[in-house]
């Protein structure tokens, strides 16, 4: 961070999109030098814990680079999570002093300093900003690190229930920003967007971390990412790589992509192969257009990919590729260029680390993916029985998913070892593949596969936008089920079909990072 600051003193680093605040990388250094001195003031010290919780922005980028560079022990919390959640996890990571949003200000009972303006809630800070003014990049030296020592603890979005804080060692996050540098191709001054959380290690990682080191300018998206709020974003700011969650191009391709392909026209002209590949080429013009049109790849994680849409982006050409990760890997396991990338894959290990497969036959039959290297966690904060349960004797970190992996080296997840299901006659049944069939039909927007007793029942979310777009209404809708079920199972094998599917009347509950909460739905 020191030296990225030194050689990029002058360029600019952050950008809060549609707002015109910008900072330099000076700017940065000098804000970063308050910081620091109204840290000592609080009686702070470097080893003590700092948390973060707001939506993103360059503050928040700010406030990171300050409490890390002040050997701070930084606590990112996603803005998602409620009140009490926040409250709960700042006095379980014993943390000092919380840097946070007026909202979360207002409710919490926490040492606060207002992400907004940088002043204490309640407390005189008596620092000055002008008295740095004439910081000079010589003047820049910050803490000095040892890799073994804990740098991060970030605690997971709780999809099984309740949040761990993740213990993440200054090896873990140098690991993945080397392995950044090694596979993506940045330059000073590209122009990049940030959308992902940056509280979750995904977009903390790869959306503004490493782009700060390089020198980039990072812009960032301030207001909630719908799809059309996006698009906009990427075609003015025109990134040079793309990094996304699968969901954003799964509504821009199920939404407008798929309506327009089903059309009669579309259909009869797809029919003749050279015509398809006409209609294919233009359609990934488009999309490639419609994300700036001037990056490498566009690199998606953070959940599982709907099969239906990665086959139809393969089948256009779209430079995009899959990546495998996890909070208790800083979060990097799995990444190949989109060139080499396997459809249906995760990529392969990343350097510096080994995965094998629980498994007799890890290319064919499933087995529990375990990954041990630079990138695993130390453990969990405070919970030592979670920690012997996650990393064994050897060092292997036992992820929780299914997977194999082929005669290459590429990693395919077959879904989460907890959501596996078992066959009445003993199959192994993974409801995320089930799932991906469901989705093929459009009108589901969201669906979990449950078990009762031998059977297994598909629990689907239909909005009313999405009735209406078939030309159905509830009634008319419960009349078309089994039309819908025997459809779905006739791509299924046998012993994966559902006996019935139901219509929840609410979207499913659902994580910070959008992953539904499983364990609520039986």
């Amino acid at each position: 961070m020191e030296s990225a600051i030194v050689r990029n003193w002058t360029r600019q680093a952050y950008t809060n999109y549609g707002t015109g605040v910008t900072y330099t990388y000076g700017d940065v250094a000098k804000m970063v030098a308050r910081l620091h001195k109204l840290f000592w003031h609080l009686g702070l010290e470097p080893g003590c814990k700092i948390a973060l919780c707001d939506k993103n922005s360059a503050h928040w980028a700010i406030a990171f680079h300050a409490a890390f560079t002040f050997g701070a022990v930084v606590v990112p919390i996603l803005s998602e999570f409620s009140i009490e959640q926040i409250q709960n996890i700042y006095e379980h990571s014993e943390a000092r002093l919380i840097i946070c949003g007026q909202k979360y200000a207002d409710k919490l009972n926490a040492r606060i300093l207002n992400m907004a303006d940088f002043t204490m809630k309640d407390e005189p800070s008596a620092i000055d900003m002008e008295a740095f003014a004439d910081l000079q990049p010589s003047d820049v030296q910050y803490f000095r690190e040892h890799p073994d020592d804990l740098a991060l603890l970030s605690y997971t979005s709780g999809s099984t229930g309740h949040s761990k804080g993740v213990m993440l060692p200054y090896h873990s996050i140098w690991s993945n920003m080397q392995f950044a540098d090694e596979v993506l191709d940045f330059g000073a001054g590209d122009t990049t967007l940030a959308i992902l959380p940056m509280a979750h290690m995904y977009g903390f990682a790869f959306d503004f971390l490493f782009e700060f080191l390089i020198g980039c300018h990072v812009h960032f998206l301030t207001k909630t990412p719908s799809p059309n709020i996006v698009i906009k974003a990427f075609n003015d700011i025109r990134p040079v790589v793309v990094i996304v969650v699968p969901l954003i191009l799964e509504k821009i391709v199920h939404k407008q992509i798929f309506p327009i392909l089903r059309t009669r026209r579309i259909r009869t002209l797809t029919a003749i192969p050279l015509l398809k590949k006409v209609v294919y080429r233009q359609i990934r013009n488009k999309l490639i257009s419609a994300f700036g049109g001037n990056f490498y790849e566009c690199i998606i994680g953070g959940a599982a990919m709907n099969k239906e849409v990665e086959e139809f982006l393969h089948q256009i050409g779209f430079p995009f590729t899959i990546g495998y990760g996890m909070t208790e890997c800083g979060p990097i396991i799995g990444y190949e260029d989109w060139h080499y990338f396997v459809k249906g894959s995760c990529g392969k290990i990343v350097p510096r680390m080994e995965l094998k497969i629980d498994s007799s036959d890890p290319e064919d039959i499933a087995g529990e993916i375990l990954v041990r290297g630079d990138n695993v966690m130390m453990g969990y904060y405070k919970n030592e029985e979670e920690t012997l349960a996650a990393i064994d004797e050897q060092g292997w970190l036992h992820t929780g998913d299914l997977g194999t992996i082929d005669r290459h080296g590429n990693i395919f997840i077959r879904g989460r070892k907890k959501s596996m299901l078992l066959g009445a006659n003993g199959q192994n049944v993974y409801p995320e593949e089930i799932e991906d069939v469901i989705m093929t039909q459009t009108i589901f927007e969201e669906s979990v596969v449950v078990q009762r007793g031998e059977k297994l029942v598909a629990l689907v979310y239909v909005s009313d936008p999405a009735l209406e777009h078939h030309g159905l209404n509830r009634d008319t809708l419960q009349q078309k089920l089994d039309t819908y079920k025997r459809h779905i199972n006739s791509l299924l094998p046998t012993f994966a079909n559902i006996s019935a599917i139901e219509v929840q009347e609410e979207e499913f509950e659902k994580t910070p990072k959008r992953n539904i909460r499983r364990y609520l739905y039986k």
